[in-house]
């Protein structure tokens, strides 16, 4: 016979699971096999192990959860309801609605008490390391012996789906290469996915692919024994040296008669008969729907008191770091405000027209050595290039197992896990990562950049080798299409500078923006260009601006260009010109800050009147007619690309400025 105890554990574990039947079934959609079998782990880890605060989810040294498995989100909110971060039972009844506090799946800065947006699997994992990596930074940048700001746990979920996905498996390699002791997840091991038993298509050994990557692997036979699985975390946090993976064996859908233990349960509501009987079988009353017992709610509110008294300590802790480590309590500060320290930018590098002519990637370099002394928080690195994205920074250090405070990061190759863990160093606090590799492969981390703009957060991609400019490598390594389907996400800006110049402003808007840039640069060197009667900076801030007015200020044609094809179009101007045609050429290497100009400025750089105009990019020439119009014309490429070296490539293509300026006459001639 279960004692008091054990009764009132059961009750709370069995309230997740029917708040999470009763949404679903309520929406008629969702997922609620997922918590009905983790509830009674998560239940244990976020009852008896977490450190948070359900009244201020982001004080700084609390516990990160990432529910990776989120299209299990019911569990994720009955746990923020339960405990008491403001998600009431209204929002948890209008689960996956219109303006719901409670989505489909998790996301960040929607819902409070939701570290990061979870759904596309394996994206959750790898953000989870990223968060790891933070924490472990931070710690090593601060904490002196006897006075420690950062020492938290990053936890998580993880499906069998997650496990499945390749962006965990780099994930889990480079955490178990860097050590993450603090990194400690839980394997929802129902061994169910959507077209039935994992067995159709997964059935490796996970736990020795875990101990492979360097991973502390324990298995718990049953996930719903309390005892176990809270001896298992403990363990987990004891193992300091390497990151921890706990294999809970589950039941998906846990007490439904018909479906527990199907695929049945993991997409689709229960249903308003088996939803009855899995009540009568778990002896939870049938109605009212939504209920949450007395003592239940008793119990969890418990976690609010603990809060409390775990912030409270820690900032006892500040306040005896400040006064032992001032600077260094500015610092953190600062660091933490996410703001640029004053004169970040007085070391940036500036150019002039006779200055040798440079690859934007270059420059790029020489900003990020410029302003790392400055901006003491910007870290970064590359998927196994950083002597070709120039991202490594001279005197910068090594972020490895025994070199925890260095900030150039070795990401090996792994774009995909590298995308991810930057937006869990960001989504953490603390750090303004960057992360580079070829924009070709830009593919491979566009899940990433999607979250990343999805969530607002400010991380700056940067991506060389930009173009046919690329050369000899051919077109398997030129990114033709790419450049447009970043253009294509919502809420993220991509900026491709033009030369020195732009580029360094370009640093300077991704910099002070807060949410993430993609920074397009190229390999081959490019002139600077003259920019008589413009401000230093030229229009990179307004997303495009014009570079050289029509002589006598009054143009026939407006040629709009990006990147390393400004240059050519320039030329073009010169040779129109003596041909007794005017035109204005303008640079354009943000589409989105220029987008979000008044009206009245952009009337101003693309005249309404001037309907001749001329597009130039060495890419598809998709999307361009927005700004040429259904009578203008673009010098794209509606082709891959080929091996060459680069300025026979650009004169195969057309891409010089005899080629732009025959294009113009023939669009006049139209």
């Amino acid at each position: 016979m279960p004692d008091a105890r054990e009764q009132l554990d059961q009750r709370c574990i069995n309230t997740i699971r029917m708040l999470a039947a009763d949404a679903v079934q309520k929406a008629k959609s969702g997922h609620p096999g997922m918590p009905m079998g983790a509830a009674a782990m998560a239940y244990v880890l976020w009852t008896r192990i977490l450190k948070h605060n359900p009244a201020n989810p982001t004080w700084p040294d609390r516990d990160r959860f990432v529910l990776s498995a989120g299209h299990g989100s019911m569990l994720l909110y009955a746990l923020l309801h339960l405990t008491g971060y403001g998600l009431g039972l209204e929002d948890l009844q209008q689960f996956r609605q219109w303006g719901s506090k409670t989505p489909g799946h998790p996301e960040y800065g929607h819902t409070p008490g939701v570290e990061t947006t979870t759904g596309p699997l394996g994206q959750g994992f790898a953000t989870g390391v990223g968060m790891a990596v933070a924490e472990r930074w931070l710690a090593a940048q601060f904490n002196r012996p006897g006075r420690a700001l950062v020492d938290h746990h990053t936890y998580a979920i993880v499906s069998d789906g997650d496990l499945m996905e390749g962006v965990a498996s780099e994930a889990a390699s480079l955490a178990g290469h860097l050590k993450l002791g603090k990194l400690i997840y839980l394997y929802d091991d129902n061994k169910i996915s959507i077209d039935g038993s994992t067995d159709l298509a997964f059935t490796e050994d996970v736990g020795r692919r875990f101990e492979a990557y360097g991973w502390h692997v324990q298995r718990v036979a049953d996930g719903n024994d309390l005892g176990a699985v809270e001896a298992a975390i403990r363990a987990a946090q004891a193992e300091t040296g390497r990151p921890s993976l706990i294999m809970c064996r589950t039941h998906i859908g846990f007490g439904s008669p018909g479906k527990q233990d199907t695929s049945k349960a993991h997409g689709e509501p229960l249903g308003e008969e088996e939803l009855q009987r899995t009540k009568q079988k778990l002896g939870w009353p049938e109605s009212p729907v939504f209920l949450v017992p007395d003592d239940v709610r008793h119990e969890f509110r418990k976690a609010g008191a603990r809060g409390m008294a775990w912030e409270a300590e820690w900032r006892q802790q500040a306040q005896a770091y400040a006064a032992a480590f001032p600077a260094e309590a500015v610092r953190w500060e600062q660091f933490l405000s996410g703001q640029l320290p004053d004169g970040w930018d007085a070391g940036l590098p500036t150019f002039v027209p006779n200055d040798p002519a440079l690859a934007t990637r270059a420059v790029s370099g020489k900003v990020i050595q410029a302003v790392y002394t400055r901006v003491a928080n910007l870290v970064g690195g590359s998927a196994d290039l950083a002597p070709s994205n120039n991202t490594y920074v001279g005197d910068g250090g090594e972020f490895q197992a025994g070199t925890p405070a260095g900030r150039n990061f070795r990401f090996g190759v792994r774009e995909h896990a590298m995308g991810a863990m930057a937006n869990g160093m960001a989504l953490h606090g603390g750090l303004r990562p960057y992360v580079a590799t070829f924009l070709v492969f830009a593919d491979y981390m566009r899940p990433a950049i999607r979250l990343a703009a999805l969530m607002r957060i400010p991380v700056i991609f940067i991506f060389t080798h930009d173009s046919i400019g690329l050369g000899e490598d051919g077109p398997t390594h030129q990114p033709i299409e790419h450049v447009m389907a970043l253009r294509a996400i919502p809420d993220l800006r991509v900026i491709r500078p033009a030369d020195a110049t732009e580029t360094v402003e370009a640093w300077r808007a991704a910099l002070t923006h807060h949410g993430p840039t993609c920074l397009i640069l190229t390999r081959q060197n490019l002139p600077n260009l003259d920019r008589t009667g413009e401000r230093p900076g030229g229009g990179v801030e307004r997303g495009a601006y014009v570079l050289a007015e029509a002589a006598g200020g009054k143009s026939r044609l407006i040629l709009i260009a990006t990147g390393s094809e400004v240059a050519p179009a320039l030329g073009a101007q010169k040779i129109l010109q003596e041909k007794g045609v005017p035109a204005r050429v303008v640079s354009m290497p943000s589409w989105e800050l220029f987008e979000a100009q008044p009206q009245a400025y952009r009337d101003a750089v693309l005249p309404p009147a001037v309907t001749a105009r001329l597009a130039v990019e060495a890419g598809v020439p998709l999307g361009w007619h927005k700004y040429v119009g259904l009578g203008g014309d673009v010098v794209g490429l509606s082709r891959f690309g080929a091996s060459a070296p680069a300025p026979v490539l650009f004169e195969q293509f057309g891409f010089t400025a005899a080629n732009v300026a025959a294009r113009a006459q023939q669009l006049l001639g139209r």
